[in-house]
């Protein structure tokens, strides 16, 4: 398999904007930091601007990476026709056969989700390569060096796999409207996918930094992420619900975190979509798996140069 990385213009101004103010001729270096014109030790440390450098710098990032789309923007069609052979191949039949009991649901209103859940994984969870390229361009080491914060870079990076998830979103929409499926178009639920997909997008793409920070080879990273894909696929409630799983199935897919992103996305994008957990339990666990996979890519990120 043939792989290409696409370098974007990269402004890295945004990321070191430091603002330096001379000292003039005479003047005391005591009195220049205590002048009106400089902000004091207090106003610095303020809990709101550190978020919203945070933010700012978060949002320099996810910009940088989901410029790439516009440099290859037939990644977003190619990326497309495993759920679209997903829906109108595996779907169909599975309606006709009606071997799986999915409730008040057809077969297709149910799968629909769970093949939005696979896209969003299967984007996501090969998102760590872009790190190992960078470094082996040299453009990771500028970016280290700059004096953004290590948790806004690994952010930056899963909210524009979250944006990348956004556009698989709205083409399995677009499929799953075509094929009859029975979408839910309220705002308030479109809203929620659109969280959900990100989140979920965010999961897996830190979780993928996580493994090329370990492994930090190309050919090992693409090894572990084909071992990855499937098992957590089927062992979610993506195309059948956990009911009919065996016990110790059930075990593994109530720990894997595709099973809670399918669950919120059943319960949003489909008319009487129903959750098998509380939908608010649903983005907690996926709330909470993102601030501790960003706190874990954080402290890792340094050592995919290493």
């Amino acid at each position: 398999m043939r792989f290409s990385y696409t370098l974007p213009a990269i402004n890295f101004k945004q990321l070191w904007e430091v603002t330096v103010k001379p000292l003039e001729p005479g003047a005391s270096p005591v009195a220049l930091a205590s002048s009106s014109s400089s902000p004091s030790l207090r106003q610095v440390w303020q809990p709101w601007a550190v978020l919203r450098e945070m933010l700012v710098k978060t949002w320099v990032i996810a910009e940088l990476e989901a410029r790439k789309l516009r440099h290859d923007p037939t990644e977003l069609f190619t990326r497309a026709v495993q759920p679209a052979l997903w829906l109108l191949i595996f779907g169909q039949v599975f309606a006709r056969v009606r071997a799986i009991p999915t409730g008040n649901l057809s077969y297709l209103d149910f799968m629909a989700p769970g093949i939005l859940a696979q896209s969003v994984l299967f984007i996501a969870i090969f998102y760590g390569i872009s790190v190992i390229w960078e470094r082996d361009l040299g453009v990771l080491h500028k970016i280290m060096a700059s004096p953004a914060p290590r948790a806004a870079l690994v952010s930056g990076k899963a909210l524009s796999a979250g944006i990348r998830g956004l556009t698989q979103a709205v083409i399995i929409y677009a499929l799953a409207a075509l094929l009859g499926v029975d979408l839910n178009w309220q705002p308030q639920a479109l809203l929620g996918v659109v969280v959900a997909v990100i989140l979920g997008a965010a999961n897996f793409s830190l979780f993928s930094l996580i493994i090329a920070c370990l492994v930090k080879t190309r050919e090992r990273f693409m090894g572990i992420g084909q071992v990855l894909t499937m098992p957590l696929f089927f062992a979610s409630n993506a195309i059948y619900p956990l009911a009919i799983m065996p016990a110790w199935l059930q075990v593994i897919a109530k720990v894997n975190p595709l099973t809670y992103i399918v669950d919120a996305l059943r319960a949003l994008m489909i008319t009487n979509g129903t959750p098998v957990f509380p939908l608010g339990l649903d983005f907690a666990i996926m709330s909470l798996t993102t601030v501790i996979l960003v706190a874990l890519a954080a402290r890792l990120y340094p050592r995919v140069i290493v």
